[in-house]
């Protein structure tokens, strides 16, 4: 059954749902369920932290020959063709051909990308779920409140709890987009796809000096209104911001042109992915102008933080997994509720230190065959939390 209770102002309600309390049988169907979902991201697990070992291996490997490859040039202006085909390095202004315009406001910029953002006033509907036990049943008490606000994307107001007074249009008027410059480059050198796709520090373009491009578009402060009063917006009124990246041109509201430093395999008058003995691709793009120890610093500093993260995730993966494989045994004893109390503290804990356990082990695997003593020594290290486990057993029980 639902019960229904609104406030004055219509923006939110409760909705109370209830259903009895699963059986015994339901309960270990459902159990099972999750233990397959669990072995699946269990295997996963491994997966993660055996390949993470391997790619960061082998990009430090691959960063490595790089440093010792890479030739600096000595003029961005003139392409020397003693260094076709190898790894250099450069820095200088970014310019292009053309400005990129957006017609329909009467906007140009001389920049790599320009990104139109469209944001459209709409209801937002946000819900709040407790679940507790009354009666022999489980009920679900669930607070539903509305606001509306400015989003980019459009919020679908059939899957809300109550459309009725918060419908949302279908579609917006006017379409994000982002224009990128078909020629960058640096200098006399033209860069490759991914050194632009690599452009991506997006900053606001301020509006100041523009005037309101139709009648029916009203500027206020960096953002061009549709609608009939800006300050106090309808569902269904846009609003349009702009964003630029790379900037390529000498500009009186914004400065000088961006300044990159860029480490990629010269081909003619090309910039392009350059590919190292281990099978890695270095293509390198950062603003700012950086000495060639500074990037790849930059870099190997990247495939160090990129590395801890995903053996955060394998660990975490692997404790999940492990954690809903045992949950049987949760199940099995959750009619008393000493016994699952104590039972789910000893399954959090066996999970903890299995997972720590087998996280190393497969760490130590994945650096075999690269780092031969780091992985006997992580082998090693794998055993200790099992070892501080059992432990920490009354010796009894270890009889």
């Amino acid at each position: 059954f639902q019960q229904f209770s609104d406030t004055g102002s219509r923006k939110e309600h409760i909705k109370i749902t209830s259903e009895p309390k699963p059986g015994f049988l339901e309960r270990l169907s459902e159990t099972s369920g999750g233990m397959l979902i669990g072995l699946v991201t269990f295997l996963l697990a491994f997966y993660l932290l055996f390949t993470n070992e391997g790619r960061a291996l082998r990009t430090a490997k691959s960063l490595n020959e790089g440093l010792s490859l890479v030739v600096p040039l000595d003029s961005i202006h003139s392409i020397s063709q003693q260094n076709e085909g190898r790894l250099v390095h450069l820095a200088g202004a970014l310019s292009t051909s053309k400005p990129l315009f957006d017609p329909s406001y009467g906007l140009s910029i001389q920049a790599v990308k320009l990104k139109r953002n469209v944001e459209m006033y709409q209801w937002v509907e946000y819900e709040d779920s407790k679940e507790y036990e009354e009666n022999g049943e489980i009920k679900k008490e669930t607070k539903y409140s509305y606001n509306t606000e400015w989003k980019s994307e459009v919020v679908n107001s059939r899957n809300f709890d109550r459309e009725i007074g918060h419908k949302n249009p279908s579609a917006m008027a006017v379409e994000s987009f982002t224009a990128i410059s078909p020629n960058v480059q640096v200098g006399s050198f033209v860069l490759s796809k991914g050194l632009v796709d690599k452009i991506d520090d997006f900053k606001q373009l301020s509006l100041s000096h523009l005037e309101d491009p139709h009648a029916d578009v009203t500027r206020g402060g960096d953002y061009f209104y549709h609608s009939d009063n800006p300050r106090r917006p309808e569902v269904g009124d846009l609003r349009v911001s702009f964003f630029y990246a790379g900037l390529s041109g000498d500009d009186p509201y914004l400065g000088t042109a961006d300044t990159v430093t860029v480490i990629a395999r010269q081909r003619g008058d090309q910039l392009v992915p350059y590919h190292t003995t281990s099978g890695d691709v270095v293509e390198i793009l950062y603003p700012g102008d950086l000495s060639v120890e500074e990037v790849f610093q930059k870099e190997h500093e990247s495939n160090t933080m990129k590395t801890w993260a995903l053996r955060a995730a394998g660990w975490l993966s692997m404790f999940v997994g492990i954690s809903l494989m045992t949950r049987i045994f949760y199940t099995l004893v959750d009619w008393f509720p000493v016994v699952r109390d104590l039972v789910n503290v000893g399954l959090k804990a066996f999970a903890l230190c299995v997972a720590s356990s087998l996280s190393l082990l497969t760490i130590s695997v994945g650096w075999l065959f690269y780092r031969p003593l780091w992985a006997l020594l992580l082998a090693l290290l794998s055993v200790v939390p099992i070892m501080v486990a059992r432990s920490r057993v009354p010796p009894k029980k270890q009889q």
